[in-house]
């Protein structure tokens, strides 16, 4: 592997460390996981790191200079010049990750949100490739997103910004967001704000329902139960895609992307939830984003490692 240059890619999770070898032109050679061990204020995992990056080097007979640097993604909001304010599943508070990992591991380092981080790498090589303006939406336990735009990064002045989960859509609502506020987006359209709308309807409405009989109601349980024309899963999903279609079209009225990326546990309901969302959408959309595209993520769990890896390398170009 002598004359080529490499860029590792780690994803830094509360329970794993995700991490990618990557030639300069994004391809990818190895990716493998080590647990995440939070101690020592933050340090345990960045020496971990640095370790895993040694023995790559060895393994791949990469010389000292033969790796470019390395990009992270931190489950947290994470400013410009690399430091985090807060990052609860690390227990970090302001950390100056950067600094930190650059000492650790003697290389170039590049700092984003993990969500930012699988937004540029399906950006790159996802499904939103090819395009310059991209709005990501992960949907899981709870919402995140980011935002690309001409073809970079919007980070914001705290290094929040796509979080599109805790935008207020309904001001009316009773029930409290994790965030503690009410409305939020994640309280519709999260694999939790799912299944909380469809216990709410079940307790509101008498008809009959398969998801009656279901002890522990979750998200696939209401999409299974609407591909197989249950009445009450498809009137709570028609809620749950006008909620979804009104907080996009918000979005693209600020952001005017060519492309809405949607990822998370919640999109494997595939196509459903795409076509769902576009006709929510459209019903609330500004009309020059009527053609905004709508596609699902392509790279999994690899999007993060990916996205690390193209920002270390707009990095080093600039």
């Amino acid at each position: 592997m002598e004359n080529k240059k490499y860029v590792i890619g780690a994803d830094i999770g509360g329970t794993t460390v995700k991490l990618g070898l990557f030639e300069e032109d994004g391809t990818l050679l190895e990716k493998w996981e080590i647990p995440t061990v939070i101690e020592g204020d933050g340090t345990a995992v960045l020496r971990d790191i640095a370790a895993e990056i040694q023995k790559c080097r060895e393994k791949h007979n990469i010389p000292a200079d033969g790796i470019l640097g390395v990009g992270a993604g931190i489950p947290g909001p994470v400013t410009a010049d690399g430091v985090v304010h807060r990052c609860v599943n690390l227990g970090w508070g302001v950390f100056d990750v950067r600094t930190a990992l650059e000492e650790t591991v003697g290389l170039p380092v590049v700092v984003v949100n993990d969500a930012n981080a699988a937004a540029m790498g399906e950006a790159w090589k996802g499904g939103g490739r090819g395009s310059e303006n991209v709005v990501f939406i992960t949907l899981g336990t709870g919402v995140g997103g980011a935002v690309i735009s001409d073809g970079r990064m919007v980070a914001g002045a705290n290094g929040a910004a796509g979080e599109f989960g805790h935008m207020t859509i309904n001001p009316a609502e009773t029930e409290t967001c994790a965030c503690g506020r009410r409305g939020c987006v994640q309280q519709y359209v999260s694999a939790s704000g799912i299944a909380r709308l469809a216990r709410k309807y079940l307790a509101e409405h008498e008809e009959e329902s398969a998801l009656r009989s279901v002890e522990k109601l979750t998200t696939k349980d209401v999409f299974d139960a609407a591909k197989n024309g249950d009445s009450a899963a498809n009137a709570i999903l028609e809620n749950v895609y006008d909620a979804f279609g009104y907080a996009i079209s918000a979005v693209c009225t600020v952001a005017d992307p060519e492309v809405v990326v949607i990822g998370g546990g919640v999109s494997k309901a595939g196509e459903m939830l795409v076509e769902g969302a576009k006709k929510g959408f459209l019903k609330y959309v500004f009309y020059p984003s009527t053609d905004v595209r709508f596609n699902l993520a392509v790279l999994g769990n690899d999007a993060g490692i990916y996205g690390c890896c193209e920002l270390l390398l707009d990095s080093l170009a600039r």
